[in-house]
């Protein structure tokens, strides 16, 4: 069904298709206009930069994949990816679906007779885009879980001793008169915090100073009786979900207010809005939370099936 002018859609060839010029390899400008058209459709429904990059690059590794052009995919070519990622790979089954996903967006994308890209490659080369996703070479959601098995919460005496060991680590800073004792004191109240709040690393590290309030309900906790998350755990393509999280701890709130009051300012990052600082005067990453709890987990011989999440 070809398009009708006037009610273009975001993406449609029509709008993305420069009329009139020729090209010298008109097979990769075309390639190179369906993907803008992509993204431009992906931007109209609000997805983040991000997530539409990301499927970019993905339909840009299947067409390196193939070595061949959309227009002359076919659901064989997604048979013998798959297998690849499966065999070569080893990639876990939802990580290979969520690829599948992407690129069946694309795939439909392209034979949607709304957007017009089915008509010029018809018109451009003789032949147009097929469905090359279906029920029979794409994995199938089944389970609501799909997590290593061996994943688990830590239990009490394990998150004791783990506590207890970062506390300790502060003390030795400060008994040997070496550099880190700050750094140690901020990673020991950041874990109380990702357990007494139940924070996920990203969670934790995007925390300002000004996302500790006030709960009516709990005066006792001060400023510290309510904690909103900002950077939750987003769905795909959608902004990062907020949430409040009540303050039930009263150890762990007194940890983060000694910490925030007196142990922060000596950083010396008075103008800096994060709750985690560094001692360069930045903002503590995912990535440096995970090496510090791995570091710490090694150290106690506690199983290595235990991450930060499991806290």
């Amino acid at each position: 069904m070809g398009m009708q002018r006037g009610v273009d859609l975001a993406g449609a060839a029509r709008l993305e298709l420069v009329s009139g010029v020729a090209h010298i390899r008109p097979q990769d400008a075309m390639v190179e206009a369906m993907l803008r058209g992509w993204r431009a459709q992906q931007a109209a429904r609000g997805l983040r930069e991000d997530t539409v990059s990301a499927r970019e690059r993905l339909v840009r590794r299947f067409r390196e994949f193939t070595n061949e052009y959309p227009w002359t995919w076919m659901p064989g070519h997604v048979d013998e990816w798959s297998l690849s990622m499966t065999s070569e790979k080893h990639l876990a089954p939802s990580t290979i679906r969520g690829y599948q996903v992407g690129l069946r967006l694309f795939s439909e994308f392209l034979i949607d007779g709304r957007y017009g890209w089915a008509v010029a490659c018809e018109e451009a080369f003789g032949t147009h885009p097929v469905a090359i996703c279906h029920e029979w070479n794409t994995i199938a959601h089944l389970n609501a879980y799909e997590g290593n098995p061996e994943a688990r919460p830590f239990s009490r005496e394990e998150i004791q001793r783990f506590l207890d060991y970062a506390d300790d680590q502060v003390e030795r800073a400060v008994r040997t008169k070496r550099k880190g004792a700050l750094a140690a004191y901020r990673d020991a109240t950041l874990f109380k915090v990702l357990y007494g709040w139940g924070l996920r690393r990203t969670e934790a590290a995007k925390l300002d100073l000004v996302d500790f309030g006030r709960n009516a309900a709990a005066p006792q906790f001060g400023q510290y009786g309510m904690l909103n998350v900002r950077y939750g755990k987003a769905k795909r393509g959608q902004p990062p979900r907020r949430r409040n999280v009540l303050s039930v701890m009263d150890w762990a709130v007194d940890a983060v207010a000694d910490y925030a009051e007196n142990v922060r300012p000596k950083f010396g990052c008075e103008d800096h809005p994060a709750l985690w600082v560094t001692e360069r005067g930045g903002r503590i990453k995912p990535a440096e939370i995970n090496a510090r709890f791995v570091a710490y987990r090694d150290a106690l011989g506690l199983p290595k099936s235990l991450v930060p999440h499991s806290m």
